[in-house]
């Protein structure tokens, strides 16, 4: 089972898990801004789950195209820092936190480009 593939499943599990612990457990405890922030962490989070699990079949169908590694990489990396970011920030409310969140963006952005490039460069 290839890496990408795992790791999108696991975040595919865990964005259920945590979409459900904001729809049932946040909604007493957060405002419904910050429930709004937690809900876009689960959102992107799944996005690129599925992102991942697609990216691990083209890994396997073009194992001589290097790019698309490096786009789940930075799939995975966007998934850590923009929606891990967000977590952290509604449930600790450390407003600093959010120093981070635009990397994981940046991150998720440069997953894209390079899958797109990567496909460009396929026979």
């Amino acid at each position: 089972m290839n890496n990408f593939l795992k790791i999108g499943a696991i975040a595919a599990f865990l964005s259920v898990a945590f979409g459900a612990f904001g729809a049932h457990a946040l909604k007493e405890i957060l405002s419904p801004q910050m429930l709004e922030v937690f809900k876009t962490g689960v959102q992107y989070q799944f996005y690129h789950a599925l992102a991942l699990i697609i990216l691990s079949f083209f890994i396997k169908l073009y194992p001589e195209q290097g790019l698309l590694k490096w786009s789940g990489i930075f799939f995975t990396l966007g998934i850590i820092l923009f929606s891990g970011s967000l977590y952290t920030l509604t449930l600790s409310g450390i407003k600093l936190l959010g120093i981070i969140t635009p990397f994981g963006g940046l991150s998720f952005l440069a997953g894209w480009g390079i899958f797109f490039f990567a496909g460009y460069k396929l026979k």
